[in-house]
């Protein structure tokens, strides 16, 4: 299984892990119809499957469940990743992001020290997120690592947003419950179909608002983007934020269409510690520009 960049990448279910691929039409046998691939795997995911045949052929789930006109579903045996186990690995690692995040709160005042120590968290965070994003297997303790350092930073600009902007928290966090919600309310609907040609253009965005983001940052690092530029607490600011949150609202589709393949097909029980990865990262992402967007808000009342 590969992987690659955090942000640009999620793990995804291939037919070299004898399970099914992102966004596949299940047929039984056959040309794979469509494209292959999750938008979170190494190489580019949505090529022709190599192989000139449906990867859900080799899943013996597929071919029992097609004869039904059903969607292939794992059976209930052990060793196969559920949604409880997705569940139970989401609420550990956010969980030790808000323990983390409450202890950098109560433990590290509003200080130039405390700044560098968010630095400093983030960073750790950033390699370990790598780190695993390009291991094979999932590894528990590195997820974790990366939830409790990923805490810090945010627990530390947390108390520096409630400090210029009271109570600017609490509104990201409801923004971004928001947010998710209402995303996983829509996917489950079916308003959004994640296809191959849907995640195409989504990464083809996200990759050109990063690239963008890149060089905002380094025109105010060299004076030369007065205000943080589009990372301004102005009107551009807000938009550029709008913009970022409905990015992380497009990467939650992409993690929820994994985790409905990886259940359907019978994916490894470890694979939910990926699931769960893959979720934190994208709250993440959504907090932090929630709470900019609170605090740009809170600035023009």
């Amino acid at each position: 299984m590969r992987s690659s960049n955090p942000v640009f990448s999620r793990r995804g279910f291939s037919r070299d892990n004898g399970y099914a691929g992102f966004n596949a039409q299940p047929q039984a046998g056959g040309p794979a119809v469509g494209t292959q691939g999750n938008p979170y795997a190494g190489n580019s995911p949505y090529a022709q499957n190599p192989y000139g045949q449906n990867p859900y052929a080799q899943n013996p789930y597929a071919q029992q469940d097609l004869q039904h006109g059903a969607p292939p579903q794992a059976p209930a045996t052990t060793g196969r990743m559920t949604m409880d186990d997705v569940v139970v690995r989401s609420a550990m690692t956010l969980g030790t992001v808000v323990v983390g995040a409450a202890l950098a709160w109560a433990l590290l005042p509003v200080s130039p020290t405390s700044y560098g120590l968010a630095i400093g968290a983030a960073l750790i965070a950033f390699v370990l997120a790598m780190v695993q994003s390009f291991k094979r297997n999932a590894s528990p303790a590195l997820i974790l690592s990366y939830a409790a350092f990923e805490g810090v930073f945010l627990g530390v600009i947390s108390e520096m947003y409630n400090t210029a902007w009271s109570g600017a928290p609490f509104q990201a966090v409801l923004g971004t419950m928001a947010v998710s919600g209402a995303t996983l309310l829509v996917y489950k609907a079916g308003w959004i179909r994640v296809t191959a040609r849907y995640a195409r253009i989504g990464m083809a965005i996200a990759i050109a608002f990063v690239a963008v983001m890149a060089v905002n940052l380094l025109l105010v690092v060299f004076g030369v983007a007065p205000d943080g530029g589009l990372r301004s607490m102005g009107p551009l600011g807000a938009i550029v934020g709008i913009i970022a949150i409905l990015l992380g609202a497009f990467f939650l589709t992409l993690d929820f269409k994994q985790i409905e393949d990886g259940i359907a097909y019978g994916a490894p029980r470890e694979e939910a510690w990926l699931a769960a990865f893959g979720l934190t990262m994208t709250l993440v992402w959504i907090y932090v520009e929630m709470l900019r967007l609170v605090a740009i808000f809170s600035s023009s009342d």
